[in-house]
């Protein structure tokens, strides 16, 4: 499904990581920061590197005072990383429908999950597509709701130019080994407002107020002592990981073009096949990360093809399934019906910038033929 693209260039960084001696917190995670915040095309102090992007939802709930008196509306389509860093806080985590096509929520999802008690909406682009997040995003700043977008499939997806990320008040994109841009562990997080972007810093590193002992030793002549405001955890990135992510960044249009191509490829080797329906068609001006490449089934096969493509040696999957659903979550949701109908007709072909003309043919002559072969009459 999924596979890093690493090479001599990630070496050589990191050898030069290693040659400085400096591992942690340093100048190349500032560098990465500096370079990433101009591909958003945002401040660059309002950009932070961290160690994953589930640190950046947990640090977003945080930085948002989130507790026990607070919904959070989120997609039930989402990782469960999202849930948890709201259940953290002791909010609410309230679920809303999505499109059952793109698996994004519409503002009208939205609307109907938004009770009194809201404080925040939190969206997943799915799969890299930018979503309604324009008027997500000016329906938030009209009920006076903070928006949280959870970037982490949308590296380098945008409408009409404007970087996924940018619209809300805070974002964070993830780095892990299957994603597109990648440094193993790592992830990004941006914040709008300047004094939220502090607040998040010190939180990212113990709440310290100032991070380095050797810097403080310039200003201070007990430069040892502690200055903590607030209760905060290590979720700060290294140098080591910042340095592959810059060559990441670099080759980023490489890989997306690459991608673009194998999603092409898969709607016109599926395009009629019966059967089998295809993503829709982005809306002008929005561009895709093509995280994900998604058909849908008829639910009655969906399971059995999966299990025949694995047989074969291609393996497939659904992401992500609905949260309301997850034990930990289970309560009295309202009825998602649209959720549910994807839930069990979507499947996840493999996409990476490191796949074949050859494997993409291959993966769809042989879901074209496992459908045909249990396809039900008249679906």
């Amino acid at each position: 499904m999924f596979r890093p693209s690493l090479g001599a260039e990630e070496l050589a960084a990191v050898s030069e990581v290693f040659a400085s001696n400096w591992l942690g917190y340093g100048a190349r995670a500032k560098a990465f920061e500096a370079e990433f915040a101009a591909h958003l095309d945002v401040p660059a102090p309002n950009v932070l590197f961290i160690n994953s992007c589930t640190a950046g939802l947990f640090l977003a709930a945080r930085m948002l005072d989130l507790g026990p008196q607070d919904d959070v509306v989120l997609p039930s389509v989402s990782f469960v990383a999202a849930a948890n860093a709201i259940a953290a806080t002791g909010a609410r985590p309230v679920f809303c429908d999505v499109d059952p096509r793109t698996l994004n929520p519409s503002i009208e999802d939205i609307e109907r999950a938004v009770t009194p008690r809201t404080k925040a909406v939190l969206v997943l682009h799915y799969g890299g597509y930018p979503g309604n997040i324009a008027n997500i995003a000016a329906f938030c700043r009209n009920r006076g709701l903070r928006l949280i977008e959870d970037a982490a499939c949308a590296v380098d997806s945008r409408v009409d130019g404007k970087a996924c990320g940018s619209f809300g008040d805070i974002a964070m994109w993830s780095f892990d080994a299957m994603k597109i841009l990648v440094t193993g562990d790592g992830g990004m997080l941006y914040t709008r407002d300047d004094e939220l972007a502090a607040k998040a810093r010190g939180l990212a590193y113990h709440g310290l107020a100032q991070s380095s002992g050797f810097s403080a030793a310039k200003v201070s002549h007990r430069w040892w002592e502690l200055d903590v405001r607030d209760f905060g955890g290590r979720m700060i990135g290294n140098d080591l990981t910042a340095a592959i992510g810059s060559v990441q960044l670099r080759n980023l249009p490489q890989a997306i073009g690459r991608r673009r191509e194998i999603v092409e490829q898969y709607d016109q080797l599926l395009a009629g096949v019966p059967g089998v329906v295809l993503p829709p068609p982005l809306p002008e001006g929005h561009s895709s990360s093509y995280y994900f490449y998604w058909v849908q089934l008829d639910p009655r096969i969906r399971d059995v093809v999966a299990a025949g493509l694995l047989e074969r040696g291609i393996y497939t999957t659904f992401r992500y399934p609905p949260l309301h659903k997850v034990p930990a979550y289970q309560a009295d949701v309202t009825p998602l019906p649209a959720t549910e109908a994807a839930a069990d007709a979507t499947l996840l072909l493999p996409l990476h910038h490191g796949l074949a003309d050859a494997e993409v043919k291959t993966v769809a002559a042989e879901l074209t033929e496992l459908v045909a072969q249990h396809r039900v009459e008249g679906r």
